[in-house]
C-alpha cells in the first residue's frame, strides 16, 4: 500500500538488516517496561513461519516501522506492532495496522485479537480509536498482570 506521504506498507523479511533492528528495539523497550514473564513478542524465526504475514513500513529507504498478521483458527493475530522513536505521530501505525487488517479480511477472517502491555498507553488508543475492546485472555495466553487483551469484529 502507498499513501501520498511516501510511506509505504510492503510484505517484509524479519531478517533484514533494518528490520531486525526495529525488532530489537521494540524487544529492548518491553523488556525494560514488563516482567519476562509477561513479554509475549515472536523471535525472529517464529515471524518467518509460514502461519505469518509480516509488514515492513517505509518511507523511501528508511524502514519506520513493522507490524504482522498470526492467521490462527478463527481469527486473526495483531503481533509486532513498532514504530521508530522518530517516526511517532506520522501515521505509521494507523497504516500499519489498515494492512494487518486487509490480510485479515483477504483471509476471510472474522475478527482480530491482540494481546499488548497495560504500560502501552499509545498503543491502547491506537486500538481503542480503530474499534478494538477489551476482552479476556485467549489462546495460549496466561491472564498476565500486565496484558490487555482486546479484538476487533471484521464482520
Amino acid at each position: 500500500m502507498h499513501d501520498p506521504s511516501g510511506l509505504t506498507i510492503t510484505p517484509g523479511d524479519p531478517r533484514d538488516a533494518a528490520v531486525g533492528a526495529l525488532l530489537r528495539q521494540s524487544h529492548d523497550l518491553m523488556r525494560t517496561l514488563f516482567p519476562p514473564e509477561d513479554n509475549f513478542f515472536l523471535d525472529t524465526d517464529a515471524l518467518c513461519t509460514p502461519d505469518i504475514r509480516f509488514f515492513v513500513a517505509k518511507r523511501g529507504d528508511e524502514t519506520l516501522g513493522t507490524g504482522a498478521l498470526a492467521l490462527r483458527e478463527g481469527y486473526g493475530e495483531v503481533k509486532s506492532m513498532f514504530v521508530a522513536e522518530e517516526a511517532r505521530g506520522q501515521g505509521v501505525a494507523e497504516a500499519l495496522l489498515a494492512r494487518i487488517e486487509a490480510e485479515a479480511r483477504a483471509n476471510g477472517l472474522p475478527l482480530l485479537r491482540l494481546e499488548t502491555g497495560d504500560r502501552l498507553g499509545s498503543a491502547l488508543r491506537l486500538y481503542a480509536r480503530h474499534g478494538f475492546v477489551r476482552r479476556g485472555p485467549f489462546g495460549d495466553y496466561p491472564d498476565a498482570a500486565s496484558s490487555i487483551f482486546m479484538e476487533k469484529s471484521l464482520g
